[in-house]
């Protein structure tokens, strides 16, 4: 335990000082560079607890990781998401918790940890804002996510794997898994009188898990941001649009006559706000007309101009490219988003829509 401790601490701290060379700093690294450093100190303070008590004392660190993960999704995902002196509020209870766990000395055991003694009250509270702080915060920032992920086929016609952030979503899983294996192991000692003594060991190496998984992506991580749709012109409301069904076609017509005379899904960077400026639509008002007159997103509207254009430059036998060469010269990015977008629109692979052209 003393060994995992340490590590932490080593660790913690130099993913911290990786965080503060990053150039381009931005909100979402500060908030992780803080949340390294904190995690740096709560294995020095176990490493401690160790050496002087015998045993580290009751952790609250489930108060500390799921306001932090939460903060740092949310200033991810927002635009406009700024540092506040009153965000500090969310890490009062883990320090509220903490200190009383050095008044009362209470050790980190689920041995005693139902005991009817003096510091019952006090475990008992633990639990139930550890609880409850897992639930609230954990289900904001799987929908921060979530939601992020659904918006970004409105935004841009290329899903980056930095836009998609799957290794917050993978980290949100694992955690779920984590804290679940945690609440199990609280019904075993309550209800079975199963006490498992690895339980600080288990605990503690998690933390040094994702201060492994953090430091690694979140250096590599950028701002990914999606702008928010506005409420008033999601699909649900679209009845009420300010468009009238002129402006819808005169839109709908500005759109189809761009794509067909510029081609500008050849670009693998296209995405909306391009869009909008060529043609001097509000991005809104393009979400409206895609959604609601060609009745697809935008990711969607694109990306089956970039398979049609797969498909003319397939059948044409004088063209000598690769398959993977004629999918990045109609504007696919990868050859992964490439095969699975070609698939999921003509129900076959690349490869296959060739075979069948030349039997």
């Amino acid at each position: 335990m003393e060994t995992i401790a340490w590590l932490g601490v080593s660790h913690g701290l130099f993913a911290a000082v990786l965080m503060l060379t990053k150039s381009k700093r931005t909100v979402s690294d500060q908030i992780l560079t803080a949340w390294l450093c904190l995690f740096a100190i709560e294995f020095f303070s176990a490493a401690i607890d160790i050496n002087i008590f015998g045993a580290p004392l009751l952790s609250s660190s489930f108060l500390l990781f799921n306001p932090a993960f939460f903060l740092y999704v949310k200033s991810l995902t927002s635009k406009d998401f700024k540092l506040k002196y009153i965000q500090l509020l969310h890490l009062l209870p883990f320090v509220l918790f903490k200190i009383t766990a050095y008044i009362l000395q209470e050790p980190y055991t689920l041995k005693s940890f139902f005991d009817h003694d003096s510091s019952l009250w006090f475990r008992f509270l633990l639990g139930i804002a550890s609880l409850i702080s897992w639930l609230a915060y954990n289900s904001l920032s799987s929908v921060y996510v979530v939601n992020h992920r659904k918006k970004l086929q409105n935004e841009y016609s290329t899903l980056e794997v930095g836009r998609k952030m799957n290794w917050l979503l993978f980290v949100v899983v694992i955690y779920n898994v984590f804290c679940g294996i945690a609440v199990l192991i609280g019904i075993g000692a309550i209800y079975f009188r199963i006490v498992l003594p690895v339980t600080p060991v288990f605990v503690y190496s998690m933390m040094l898990f994702f201060v492994y998984v953090f430091s690694i992506y979140g250096l590599i991580q950028k701002s990914v941001y999606v702008e928010p749709t506005n409420n008033k012109h999601s699909k649900e409301k679209y009845k009420k649009s300010s468009l009238t069904e002129s402006k819808k076609s005169i839109i709908k017509k500005l759109i189809l006559d761009y794509f067909n005379k510029e081609k500008p899904y050849l670009n693998p960077d296209f995405d909306l706000t391009e869009l909008s400026k060529e043609i001097n639509i509000p991005k809104y008002q393009i979400t409206e007309v895609l959604n609601v007159e060609i009745g697809k997103n935008f990711f969607q509207f694109v990306n089956e101009y970039r398979v049609e254009e797969v498909k003319k430059q397939l059948s044409d036998k004088k063209n000598l490219y690769s398959i993977e060469a004629i999918g990045y010269e109609c504007g696919f990015s990868s050859k992964s988003s490439f095969y699975t977008v070609f698939k999921k629109v003509t129900g076959v692979t690349p490869s296959d829509y060739k075979s069948k052209l030349l039997s």
